[in-house]
Order: C-alpha cells, then sequence, then structure tokens
C-alpha cells in the first residue's frame, strides 16, 4: 500500500501546528484563511492518519501536537520542496544563461537591469560568470525618463519590451516563460 501524500492544505496545517501559531481550531482556520468547518475536517482528516493528536488542557481547551510520523512528513515536504526550488532556479540559470550569451555574441556589454528582487540577484550572478569585469551594470527600481546606452534588462513584472523610448529591452521573465514552462514542475 503507497503511503498517504499530504495535499497542500494538510501540509500547511501541519505546519501551522508544528510552529506553534494555532491554539484553537479558530486561530488554525484564520492562518489557514479556511472556515473553521473545513478546518475541523482538515484536523479530523490528520488524526485519524496519525500525523497529529490532541492534548486536552481543560474542558474546553485542547492542544494541538504534531506527532513523530507527522514532524518527519513535515521534514520530508520541506527537503523535497528545497530541492525542486533549488532546481528550477538551476534550469532558470542555466536559460538565463543562454538570452546573456546571445547578447555577448553581439558585443553588448552595457546594461541596466530594471528590478529588485532574488532575480536581479541571479541576472547580476550570471552577467558576471560571461563577461567577466569587461561589462558595466546599472541597476534601476523604475522604467528610464531618457534614452541610454546597452540593453535594458527588465526583470519585473508589469513592463513590456521596446515600450516608448526604450528600443534595446529584454523581458527576461517573459524569454524565459516562453523557453520553459515552470508551471508544470513537480509539486512539493
Amino acid at each position: 500500500m503507497a503511503p498517504y501524500t499530504l495535499n497542500e492544505r494538510e501540509f500547511e496545517l501541519i505546519n501551522i501546528i508544528g510552529a506553534q501559531l494555532g491554539s484553537n481550531q479558530r486561530d488554525l482556520s484564520h492562518h489557514l484563511e479556511l472556515s473553521i468547518g473545513m478546518t475541523n475536517m482538515l484536523v479530523r482528516r490528520l488524526i485519524s492518519k496519525g500525523y497529529i493528536r490532541i492534548r486536552q488542557l481543560n474542558k474546553r481547551k485542547v492542544e494541538y501536537i504534531l506527532t513523530p510520523k507527522g514532524f518527519t512528513e513535515k521534514i520530508r515536504k520541506s527537503i523535497k520542496y528545497t530541492l525542486n526550488t533549488i532546481n528550477s532556479v538551476g534550469l532558470i540559470r542555466k536559460s538565463l544563461k543562454k538570452v546573456i550569451l546571445k547578447l555577448h555574441e553581439k558585443g553588448e556589454k552595457n546594461f541596466t537591469i530594471l528590478g529588485e528582487s532574488d532575480f536581479t540577484i541571479l541576472v547580476d550572478t550570471v552577467l558576471k560568470e560571461i563577461y567577466s569585469g569587461d561589462y558595466t551594470v546599472t541597476k534601476i527600481k523604475e522604467m528610464p525618463a531618457e534614452k541610454f546606452p546597452g540593453t535594458l534588462l527588465i526583470c519585473t513584472e508589469g513592463f513590456e519590451n521596446g515600450k516608448g523610448h526604450i528600443e534595446n529591452s529584454i523581458n527576461l521573465l517573459e524569454e524565459l516563460a516562453r523557453e520553459h514552462d515552470f508551471s508544470q514542475r513537480d509539486a512539493y
């Protein structure tokens, strides 16, 4: 018989209980953004599967506790999620490298990175790997009002290539989305 696999809500509930964020079903339902009835159903299911148990504190108050099986499942799913994330970052880095290598082959050495996120850090890292210091990078948070030399690397949502006065730009999010469909990766 195959082991029971937790769905997203059940895993979220185990994480909330493991972090001791919910002292009663009302707190749990608030953290889960579910009704109390749906939360009660999830709690009962996890109890029947042996992932959590209830300890009666007094007549009206209970405590939800992860069992060793629940703790093991929480760790297992967390590790799987982390490994999938690392794998996805590696795929994104590889795809970024292809796009930036094309610019390198065309002789581009001046870049402006639009955006401020972990993705921009990854773009900057790939630029350093390819160019070895023979390039310039300017980082900006908003679309520039004036023309500038080089290529604009758009690393944030809500901007289109070549919009307005910007002629030489690449929306890296859209470019990568065309190359790979990251939404089809294995769920944790």
